[in-house]
């Protein structure tokens, strides 16, 4: 490649000599690998288009340099990227996915990731790659655990890429849902992956948690009907009336509840139906339970506990009862509350919010909880740190507590919570964050006040009505 140029590498390109157009791609992919000005240069002598049309070629090295150039072109350079879109390369690309060539897919399957990093782009790839990534790639690859080496990285590419298309929209997360062997295979990973810090693992597990977002409401009505049984509405006329979160409180609906879930999970779980399976729940524990796990893939796993313990609905409140119950994964959850991160910390509270919403036994749960939250609260709602979305979360779950446990309202007290509780309910920046968690904290101190044989603890430690009151908020 001595005394080339850019302009003679991107004639080579339309050469038909296949050794000319290796030469060609070859000093592109090295010339761009640390320039921006040769990246555009390249563009702007029509070379995006040229590899394109040499990704078909009958030559595997020119493939294979042609992908190594486009890979080192994209990086980094969005107007690459739209070249490369608009020259037809994502459907020139899928195209090779099924050749049996590990360096090649290892390629592709990175321009692809590199490609679904931008939003704009994510829809595109969602129509035009998605099927072949699961078809050609993922499930292949699953289907013969453990990889090797170059396998992983492969696979690694690949779950970056579904891990980017997953967080795109309710559109894209149905239909990856819906794919055949998608959600199997991520799995089968995660099932099989025994190295704490494996990306691929990583990987997977932030698809399962984003593919959980906003589930219950998206599921097609003849599963939701399943998993939630009778309407709101039937259930009242047999059942007595829901109060505080507890469940089908006669003995014959606990029954046909437990039942169904019996059924439920000795039944072999297929497709989407692994995201609200309760077997999930095991999986997600050893992954909090091993301490040489990713930050990140402990957060994904108790963002996806969040998401499928969400909301009022029955299934919710199996899940959650998994959770507490038989998993036991409690002390566990508490336990990485023991962190500044605010990343980590909106998942954790909202599960943990979630959970003392569900639990059918409020007093044990406060017994267990309500110290640890009150520890984690600021002073006021002036402090920056927990971050409002999290003051938010705390107060919501000891207000879970508090409204059906006595026990729970006396250890708030007991541990110093009011003048937290108090500090941001009056202290706070009028923002929309601090306005939120100061109407979070007086729903607390409002059904703190419900317990007259509390009131007198109240009145000793110095506070009175007013404080547990205020028709502003």
């Amino acid at each position: 490649m001595r005394g080339m140029d850019m302009p003679t590498a991107v004639r080579y390109l339309l050469e038909s000599d296949a050794g000319l157009q290796v030469l060609g791609a070859a000093y592109i992919q090295h010339q761009c690998y640390h320039s921006n000005d040769a990246k555009n240069q390249v563009r702007a002598l029509h070379g995006v288009l040229a590899l394109v049309e040499l990704f078909g070629s009958d030559n595997q090295e020119v493939q294979r340099y042609a992908t190594g150039a486009v890979r080192n072109l994209i990086y980094e350079n969005a107007d690459n990227k739209a070249a490369l879109i608009d020259a037809g390369g994502v459907l020139s690309l899928v195209n090779m996915l099924s050749k049996p060539d590990e360096e090649l897919q290892k390629t592709i399957t990175g321009v692809l990731w590199n490609l679904s990093s931008r939003d704009n782009l994510k829809e595109k790839l969602s129509k035009e790659a998605l099927s072949e990534l699961t078809e050609k790639v993922l499930v292949p690859l699953c289907s013969r655990l453990p990889l090797s080496p170059s396998e992983r990285d492969v696979f690694y590419n690949t779950s970056g890429c579904l891990r980017n298309l997953s967080s795109v929209n309710e559109r894209t997360r149905q239909k990856m849902r819906d794919m055949r062997g998608l959600v199997d295979s991520l799995v089968s990973y995660i099932q099989q992956e025994d190295k704490a810090d494996d990306k691929g693992l990583e990987n997977s597990l932030c698809v399962m948690r984003n593919l959980s977002y906003q589930l219950y409401a998206e599921l097609p009505p003849s599963v939701r009907l399943r998993l939630e049984g009778p309407s709101r509405a039937s259930a009242s006329r047999e059942s007595e009336a829901i109060g505080c979160f507890t469940m089908y409180n006669k003995k014959n609906n606990e029954r046909n509840q437990n039942m169904f879930i019996l059924s439920e999970v000795s039944r072999q779980p297929n497709g989407a139906e692994w995201l609200w399976h309760p077997n999930m729940v095991t999986l997600y524990k050893l992954v909090l339970q091993n301490s040489d796990c990713s930050s990140t893939s402990r957060e994904a796993a108790v963002g996806a506990l969040q998401n499928i313990t969400a909301g009022e609905g029955r299934w919710a409140a199996v899940l959650s009862g998994v959770v507490l119950e038989q998993e036991r994964l409690l002390p566990i959850l508490l336990d990485l509350l023991d962190t500044n991160s605010a990343s980590e910390l909106r998942p954790l509270t909202g599960l943990l919010r979630n959970l003392a919403r569900h639990s059918t036994n409020k007093d044990h749960i406060a017994k267990n909880m309500v110290n640890i939250l009150v520890t984690k609260l600021p002073s006021d709602g002036l402090q920056k740190t927990p971050c409002s979305e999290v003051v938010v979360n705390i107060c919501g779950a000891l207000n879970h507590l508090v409204t059906c446990s006595s026990l729970a309202a006396r250890d708030v007290s007991y541990f110093n919570g009011l003048p937290k509780l108090i500090g941001i309910k009056t202290s706070h920046d009028n923002s929309s964050g601090g306005l939120k968690a100061a109407r979070a904290a007086s729903t607390v101190l409002c059904n703190m006040f419900q317990y007259s044989k509390l009131h007198r603890d109240y009145k000793l430690k110095g506070f009175a009505r007013r404080d547990f009151t205020d028709p502003t908020i």
